[in-house]
């Protein structure tokens, strides 16, 4: 990657600001690379970045004099929720130190802030209900069907911790799909971390989705069996994995997936080195530091297990049989290894499987499946994002299911980050999250 890039006002960039996704971009850039940066690098940045983010008027000065008063500038400073989103992020982590509530708590404030309610327009009617006692938001397209529609069951990312299917984002894509696809779909808001665990976010999810395709129910809602896929972002991505995984192997299930649609997922948490979480520790919006926290807070309440897996000392020796699977000099494409040498995760002390059995249990971690699993597995459509920790997780998971024989399309975007497809209307926009979005459409239109 090149060490500097052109902004659209002609101002330098530094290599982590994302080369075309417009002065809004950058400056979402600016405030996570302080909100990512390690403890006394943070200090650093905290009198410049988070002070220019948090509505600090000498500081907008500064920006708007080096962005040579463009117009894009001043309408980013107008649109984007400065005061609250970094002032939430310290409260969370100060709250945290404090003893006042958890981390996680204090985040969930920022999905607060993006909630809407479940508004009905000329194309879709929406409405938050219950399927099979787990909540989910139902859209349903109000275009004559001409037969039978498509569906799809989407999961929320967010870490497994956060994120809500009512979030502005989320709400938005589900009701382009349905629109556009004139499909059902079903959003799920599973159980959170904490204090809900592995594998409670899991069950919420595999519980709404097999309520969902017995027959009364899909005829309920006009669906074609023959035309239903999971769908997820991130811990979304994680949770539609697994759902297909185990819904192949489900005697009870009659109804197939037609597809599965995995959006820079995360598959795998006994590798915390891998290429992608070395070129990207410290990237927006998903560093290294949060993607382990995120993790650990799924897979088990005991806080050694997130020091473990910040050293790499998390690895049961009984996922020595594994590792083949999780080999990204094998897996990888040449461009993604990059110059990396390939070691494999050290193996930790005795114990760790009894502690934490989630770490070697494909339901939490899918690319831990083995071929004969993924072999049943519905057509897939895998995005990844080169600036995203999650990267080879996406990359591996597409080569496995390729090998395995499964109708694979990799899409891999070189100039995104982690979470760019939800960057889709007012006030964070970005015209890569307008392109990611209708890449993945075109695939579900072709394929679904």
């Amino acid at each position: 990657m090149n060490t500097k890039h052109k902004s659209e006002c002609g101002t330098e960039q530094q290599p982590w600001l994302w080369p075309g996704s417009g002065l809004a971009g950058q400056l979402v850039a600016v405030w996570v690379r302080a909100m990512s940066a390690p403890g006394t690098a943070r200090l650093s940045w905290g009198h410049s970045a988070l002070a220019c983010l948090c509505d600090c008027h000498s500081n907008f000065t500064r920006l708007h004099r080096a962005s040579n008063g463009c117009r894009e500038f001043n309408l980013a400073v107008k649109r984007l929720p400065w005061n609250q989103l970094p002032c939430l992020v310290l409260q969370s982590e100060l709250g945290e130190l404090l003893g006042l509530m958890h981390y996680m708590e204090g985040l969930r404030l920022i999905s607060a802030v993006e909630l809407v309610a479940p508004t009905s327009d000329e194309n879709v009617t929406v409405t938050d209900t219950e399927l099979s006692g787990v909540p989910v938001r139902l859209f349903l397209p109000q275009r004559p069907p001409g037969g039978l529609r498509r569906a799809v069951l989407f999961f929320h990312g967010g870490g497994w911790c956060l994120g809500d299917a009512g979030m502005h984002g989320y709400d938005l894509m589900s009701r382009r799909i349905s629109n556009e696809l004139n499909a059902v779909v079903v959003s799920v808001n599973y159980r959170l971390a904490p204090p809900h665990r592995f594998p409670a976010q899991f069950e919420d999810v595999y519980s709404v989705t097999k309520f969902f395709l017995q027959d009364k129910v899909l005829s309920q809602y006009g669906v074609d069996p023959a035309r239903v896929c999971v769908a997820g972002d991130s811990a979304g991505g994680n949770l539609a994995a697994a759902v297909a995984q185990q819904l192949s192997e489900d005697p009870e299930v009659k109804t197939k997936l037609k597809a599965q649609v995995l959006i820079y997922p995360a598959l795998q948490a006994l590798d915390l080195d891998l290429p992608s979480y070395r070129d990207n520790a410290h990237k927006p919006l998903l560093p290294r530091a949060l993607m382990v926290r995120f993790w650990s807070e799924y897979l088990s309440a005991e806080p050694a297990l997130r020091a473990a897996m910040a050293a790499g000392r998390h690895v049961p020796p009984e996922a020595a049989p594994l590792l083949p699977l999780l080999d990204w000099s094998r897996w990888l494409p040449a461009a993604m290894r990059g110059a990396h040498a390939y070691e494999g995760p050290a193996l930790g002390g005795a114990g760790l499987a009894r502690r934490f059995p989630a770490l070697l249990d494909p339901r939490a971690c899918p690319l831990l499946a083995p071929e004969a699993r993924l072999r049943r597995l519905p057509p897939a459509f895998v995005l990844t994002c080169e600036h995203d920790v999650l990267r080879d997780d996406g990359a591996m998971y597409a080569a496995r299911l390729r090998a395995a024989g499964v109708p694979v399309t990799h899409h891999h975007a070189e100039d995104a980050f982690h979470g760019a497809m939800t960057f889709l209307a007012w006030p964070l926009e970005l015209a890569v999250g307008h392109r990611l979005f209708d890449t993945c459409m075109g695939w579900l239109k072709e394929n679904l």
